[in-house]
């Protein structure tokens, strides 16, 4: 569906594939059609969950920093808020999400494997965020997201240093789900999504929503958003197949609305 960034869809699904070699650097043209991709996957009702694949020999080894060099401040100020929101775009697809790191997932690489759900991640891979050492931070959500995922120290001790982080300590601190062999890393992180293929669409939106949106509020405000979304589901048909399945003690049959 782009020059550097495809869409393939499969048993269900969906496949958001980069394609900018050697790196897979992450130019302006590669954020807008990931953020293209994003809007493509949400919207197509053959999907029902996505992995983020950026091929075998590479996930995204960060920006193009030869594009950002000259940049001023003006320019960097009127293009950030597009940089972010492209990522946030990844962040927000209503479905089961994964990504499957090969290589090297550094900068806005590592940000995009963060915007997603899980990450499954090569044994000889290497993740991290080493913006500060271009003299500069993530801009694309690597303080936010790293932080809620391992916690404030870590994500401290790896954007503080800029340090690359390993696939064994990636799954110490969480920052990993899990790992294995390069050439089995597609397949992984498609088995670890496939069974939500044929589950309750509209539930599983709700709870990642309810998830995600809980981290922004606190205690009081995120139990309020769980229980309007809980309320909702019960308009939903899938909500009537799923327990009327389990009192006649059968499996459900859900069609996603």
């Amino acid at each position: 569906m782009g020059e550097f960034v495809n869409v393939e869809v499969d048993a269900g699904i969906g496949t958001i594939r980069l394609e900018r070699p050697p790196m897979n650097a992450l130019n302006v043209a590669v954020q807008e059609e990931l953020r293209a991709a994003a809007q493509a996957v949400t919207a197509d009702s053959r999907i029902a969950a996505v992995v983020v694949y950026g091929g075998p020999k590479v996930f995204a080894a960060g920006a193009d920093i030869k594009e950002m060099a000259d940049m001023s401040y003006v320019d960097m100020s009127a293009r950030a808020g597009a940089l972010s929101s492209a990522f946030d775009a990844v962040a927000r697809i209503p479905k089961p999400v994964v990504a499957a790191i090969t290589g090297y997932a550094l900068g806005g690489g590592c940000e995009l494997a963060l915007a997603c759900d899980w990450r499954v991640v090569a044994e000889d891979a290497k993740l991290g965020q080493p913006e500060i050492k271009l003299g500069i931070i993530p801009g694309a959500g690597g303080t936010q997201r790293l932080a809620r995922l391992i916690g404030p120290a870590k994500a401290k001790d790896i954007i503080f240093s800029g340090r690359m982080v390993d696939a064994e300590e990636a799954l110490e601190i969480g920052l990993a789900d899990r790992v294995c062999a390069a050439d089995m890393v597609y397949d992984q992180a498609k088995a670890l999504v496939a069974g939500y293929v044929n589950g309750p669409a509209q539930a599983l939106k709700a709870a990642k929503l309810a998830i995600d949106g809980g981290l922004d509020r606190d205690l009081a405000a995120g139990l309020a958003w769980e229980s309007h979304l809980f309320a909702a589901l019960f308009a939903t048909e899938d909500r009537r197949e799923g327990m009327t399945a389990f009192v006649e003690r059968r499996q459900p049959k859900f069609i996603g609305r």
